[in-house]
């Protein structure tokens, strides 16, 4: 499972072939959900509620990078790194 980016003790992963909507996991303080890249929704999983602000506003300025690593997942690519949040 590739780490795409990590901020404030916050981990993001995306798995290679991975199923269902596009989406990707991040980790915070042993808690993990599994978020959507376009809605930006928790899909599985749960975060304390300023992990999971900051993971969206983190997709929200990543989304296009994040749509280019799950198209890289699928088809079993090395994936980028993406900026944390600043």
């Amino acid at each position: 499972m590739p780490r795409i980016s990590e901020f404030y003790g916050i981990v993001i992963y995306m798995y290679y072939r991975d199923h269902g909507v596009p989406h990707f996991h991040a980790i915070y303080g042993g808690q993990e959900a599994v978020i959507s890249i376009q809605s930006l929704r928790v899909l599985e999983g749960r975060l304390p509620p300023r992990a999971l602000a900051l993971v969206r506003t983190w997709g929200k300025l990543h989304r296009d990078a994040l749509e280019h690593d799950w198209e890289l997942a699928r088809t079993n690519r090395p994936l980028q790194r993406i900026r944390p949040l600043a």
